[in-house]
């Protein structure tokens, strides 16, 4: 492969995700496009909502690593290399601040109001 290819990862993804793929596109577009509107509509970070998003954020990260375990043919005993431990950090890094960003959006949007 020399070249990278944006849908060869698209199929790829859609392979080993099924439905699920395109489940989590619409959450995550919808999850960056709420944080963004959120931000701008209060513009500023509330660090209460901040720190009890981050928290939940890494239990987003671990919940991306059991989806990466459910929906590969391989687990974390099989993981030899750098490149391997480098790709488990990505997933739980992409699910902890996915999940963090999602999270401070609904909290935002649900009405817990600015601590001052």
């Amino acid at each position: 492969m020399k070249e990278l290819d944006p849908l060869v990862f698209l199929a790829v993804f859609q392979e080993m995700l099924g439905p699920l793929l395109w489940v989590m596109l619409l959450l995550a577009a919808g999850g960056v496009a709420a944080f963004v509107a959120l931000v701008v509509k209060e513009g500023t970070l509330v660090s209460r909502r901040l720190i009890r998003s981050e928290l939940l954020g890494l239990l987003g990260g671990a919940v991306a690593l059991v989806i990466m375990a459910k929906v590969s043919s391989s687990g974390f005993t099989d993981a030899g290399g750098p490149a391997d431990w480098f790709l488990i950090a990505l997933v739980y890094g992409v699910g902890a601040v996915g999940t963090t960003v999602l999270a401070y959006a609904v909290m935002g949007w649900t009405g817990q109001r600015k601590a001052a």
